[in-house]
């Protein structure tokens, strides 16, 4: 994630892989006019590809270019382990805004551009299935914040359980219902910026 200071500056700089954060380095190793291409995503696994122009002031931005384009995560960047999964059957309840179905209308989860606009409410949350007492379970964990949400679908009806100091679900809905009444704009109008 260093770069190759040697033999910098360049003009362009291309990533073969996923990141999480455009990492200071690639910025400071990259002339100003010059080009980032790199895969901008989360731990929700839906990235795009990101065109950023590096400027005067240290700073780069750009477009997302669209496609639903995915590399593998740099290592350095790879989610940390899950390790013990909290009580699920703790935490606050409410009737959810949002499923995580992808045969329901309203679902977060499934859809790929839907999926990103959460994950920017929560970038640093991992997402795993499972199937607990009869019925399957949505389950996102934040390890390093110690907070989790846990969607389960009775009935055409969703419920979220919340743990921890951040509500997940809570912040996911915020995004994707904003962005829902702003007409749900591809992923391609979204403008990337990092310094």
């Amino acid at each position: 994630m260093a770069g190759h200071a040697a033999g910098a500056p360049y003009d362009r700089t291309v990533a073969t892989c996923g990141i999480v954060d455009l990492p200071p380095s690639w910025i400071e190793q990259t002339r100003p006019g010059g080009v980032i291409l790199a895969t901008l995503g989360g731990w929700m696994y839906s990235s795009e590809l990101a065109r950023l122009t590096v400027h005067e002031d240290g700073t780069a931005s750009g477009r997302f270019l669209g496609g639903q384009i995915s590399f593998m995560l740099a290592r350095p960047q790879q989610p940390p382990p899950l390790g013990t999964l909290p009580d699920l059957d703790q935490g606050n309840e409410r009737q959810a805004l949002l499923g995580a179905d992808a045969d329901a209308d309203a679902d977060a989860l499934n859809d790929w551009n839907t999926r990103f606009v959460a994950q920017l409410a929560a970038p640093r949350t991992q997402r795993i299935t499972l199937d607990r007492d009869g019925r399957t379970e949505h389950v996102l964990i934040d390890v390093n914040a110690g907070s989790w949400a846990a969607l389960t679908e009775t009935d055409g009806a969703w419920t979220v359980r919340q743990g921890g100091p951040d509500r997940i679900w809570d912040a996911i809905e915020d995004h994707v219902n904003r962005w829902r009444e702003h007409g749900a704009p591809e992923l391609d109008r979204f403008t990337v910026s990092g310094r």
